[in-house]
C-alpha cells in the first residue's frame, strides 16, 4: 500500500529524479515556457510552485531555502527579481499545462507545454530573405562605377 507516499518516480532513482526536477524547474524559470511530457510537468509543477511561493516572500530566509532547492544563482535571481513580484497578488496556481496534439517523434510520447501563467514569451525571429529585385539593383549599382573607370 502507498500510504503517505507522494509524488511520481518517473522510472528514475531518487538522485536522478531530483536532478530532473531541478533541470525542468530551472528551464521553466529562465525560459518561462518549455515542452515536456505530462508526467514530468505534473511532478515539476509541485516543485516550481513552492519555488515561486518562496520568490513571493522575497526575504533572505526564502532566498536561502530556494537556493537549497535549486542551486542556480541566475534562476534564483530571476525568480526573486521578476517572477516573485509578478505573482505577488496571486494566491497560487502559477503554472499552466497545455496538451499538444502531436506526439514526440522518437518514442511517440505525449507532449505538453508547461508554462508560467501570463508568460511574456517572445517568438523567435527568423531572418527575412532578401528580395531578388533589391539584390539586382545593388549589383547594377556596383558594376556601373567599374564600367566608367574602364572607359576613362
Amino acid at each position: 500500500m502507498r500510504h503517505l507516499i507522494q509524488g511520481r518516480k518517473l522510472s528514475r532513482t531518487s538522485k536522478h529524479l531530483k536532478a530532473t526536477l531541478r533541470n525542468i524547474s530551472r528551464n521553466l524559470i529562465l525560459l518561462e515556457r518549455i515542452q515536456t511530457t505530462p508526467a514530468k510537468a505534473k511532478e515539476a509543477r509541485r516543485y516550481v510552485e513552492r519555488l515561486i511561493t518562496l520568490g513571493r516572500k522575497g526575504d533572505l530566509h526564502a532566498r536561502r531555502l530556494a537556493l537549497s532547492m535549486l542551486p542556480d544563482k541566475e534562476a534564483i535571481h530571476k525568480l526573486f527579481a521578476d517572477i516573485g513580484p509578478r505573482f505577488k497578488d496571486r494566491p497560487g496556481g502559477y503554472t499552466r499545462i497545455l496538451r499538444l496534439t502531436k506526439h514526440r517523434l522518437g518514442d511517440n510520447a505525449p507532449q505538453v507545454i508547461f508554462q508560467l501563467v501570463g508568460a511574456q514569451v517572445k517568438p523567435k525571429e527568423e531572418p527575412k530573405p532578401e528580395k531578388p529585385e533589391k539584390a539586382l539593383k545593388e549589383m547594377e549599382l556596383q558594376t556601373e562605377p567599374e564600367a566608367e573607370k574602364a572607359q576613362a
